[in-house]
């Protein structure tokens, strides 16, 4: 899986790309069907001060895309990250179902 990282109006430490890469390495259990990763970082002006962090996987046959807000980008990371957890598993059950409903069909000649 190609994983891309960009930072809007900002350079992102070296430790935070490698904090994103290692959280999205992780989800590749989910589905070998992932073809890459975009993770963009960017933020409100400072009396707002949110950060935020959009993810967006494609797939062989699907985009999934998580954005989450939060006092700093690890945070927002970790919640954008789960939003893609529970969105791959349930693309991967329903696929894991399809298969099967397919396999139980009998053809009548």
């Amino acid at each position: 899986m190609k994983i891309n990282i960009t930072a809007r109006h900002f350079k992102a430490k070296d430790s935070l790309q490698k904090y994103a890469a290692a959280r999205i390495e992780e989800l590749e259990k989910y589905s070998e069907n992932i073809l890459f990763a975009d993770v963009i970082f960017f933020y409100d002006k400072p009396p707002a001060d949110t950060k935020y962090c959009e993810l967006i996987f494609k797939l062989k046959d699907k985009i999934i895309t998580a954005k989450e807000a939060a006092g700093d980008f690890e945070k927002a990371t970790d919640n954008a990250v789960l939003k893609i957890e529970t969105q791959l598993y349930k693309y991967k059950d329903k696929n894991k179902a399809q298969k099967h409903k397919d396999n139980g069909k009998f053809k009548s000649i």
